[in-house]
């Protein structure tokens, strides 16, 4: 497989100018692009330009409205029910999660569920959010039925994320973002694009038994549980979508999983996802939060491994290791194969495609 970088800023560039000839206002697309370039940066490629195409289809067809600004429907001093008018992952996500982090500074939560959706990127950049103001963030989406929950024969449950992050002193952090099946759909994404395999367990194929097949994977939709079977405790996973789905849909009034289209390069009906942003502020409990968690993120990295190449990590080390040696190098890697493709949408929609980065 062919792997090429381009830089940084080059990424960025295309991302917004993609965007904006898409139909998004500036302002939207480069919050936008923030979002998926922060996937990318920190390795989670599922999520980062991997997904670009599938935004600008919806914004041309109609699914996304680029321009539109959510509205609050309800609201409490710690709380809020809010319509997303079918806006931007980021338009409505930056509009939600500051509104919890403004609840959570005057009375030291804000919970905001919000219904009409898109696809919203990688839900930790949301809980960092929170996190860079000092507080504990949390996010969940749901999405399209392509888990299989426990005993089932079909999908009926998302991949339903939770994301969670907590700052610590002197600039560090936990951070847990994770679907809450075995990989996100995503993952199974990059692999096609790759020519590569997927491990055992990630998917079951048309007859109910795992497959490698990354597309066949992709095109039967049956992603197994966190856990995987109920032998190995899947049902644990199933269990954490569901409530997922509670806060989601059951807060919002969006589509309950089973009910949202699949997400597809030619989709034109609006998702109408549920999603969930909250914020607390430790300073309302007891004093020395940031130097427990501190205490606890140092004690874990100092255990001894069972590799001594291997060293712990603590939650999201591998995040924040990846973004450093992204910063460093300047450049992102991606397949050659998937520049390709997105050197055709380039043409198809006006902007000037990626370049490959050349020492």
């Amino acid at each position: 497989m062919i792997m090429s970088e381009v830089e940084v800023k080059e990424a960025e560039r295309f991302m917004v100018e993609s965007l904006v000839a898409a139909g998004a206002p500036l302002t939207e697309a480069k919050a936008h692009a923030d979002l998926l370039l922060h996937a990318d940066t920190v390795g989670h490629f599922s999520h980062g330009l991997n997904r670009l195409e599938l935004y600008i289809n919806d914004i041309k067809s109609g699914v996304c409205n680029g321009n539109a600004k959510p509205v609050i429907l309800k609201e409490t001093i710690a709380t809020a029910w809010v319509d997303g008018c079918e806006g931007l992952g980021a338009t409505v996500g930056n509009f939600c999660m500051n509104l919890a982090i403004k609840k959570a500074r005057e009375c030291g939560v804000g919970w905001v569920a919000v219904k009409r959706c898109n696809h919203y990127g990688m839900a930790g950049y949301w809980a960092l959010k929170a996190e860079k103001e000092g507080l504990i963030g949390m996010s969940f989406t749901n999405s399209a039925a392509i888990m299989v929950p426990t005993r089932a024969k079909k999908s009926a449950n998302g991949t339903n994320p939770i994301a969670m992050a907590a700052p610590a002193t002197g600039g560090d952090s936990i951070v847990v973002d994770m679907a809450t099946t075995t990989a996100a759909m995503g993952k199974v994404e990059v692999q096609i694009r790759k020519g590569e395999p997927i491990p055992e367990g990630w998917a079951l194929g048309p007859d109910g038994k795992t497959t490698t097949d990354p597309q066949v994977a992709f095109d039967t939709g049956r992603l197994l549980p966190l856990g995987g079977f109920e032998k190995t405790s899947g049902y644990k996973g199933f269990g954490l979508s569901a409530m997922v789905e509670v806060f989601c849909s059951g807060l919002s009034g969006s589509r309950a999983t089973h009910n949202v289209p699949l997400w597809t390069y030619n989709q034109t009906e609006a998702p109408n996802l549920g999603q969930c942003f909250v914020a607390i502020d430790p300073g309302c409990f007891a004093p020395g939060f940031e130097e427990r968690i501190a205490d606890c993120l140092q004690h874990w990295r100092n255990m001894e491994p069972v590799d001594p190449s291997l060293p712990v990590l603590a939650p999201g080390d591998k995040e924040k290791n990846n973004a450093k040696a992204t910063t460093a190098r300047g450049t992102i890697t991606y397949p050659q194969a998937q520049l390709d493709s997105y050197k055709r949408m380039a043409e198809s929609i006006g902007v000037r495609p990626l370049e490959v980065y050349v020492q």
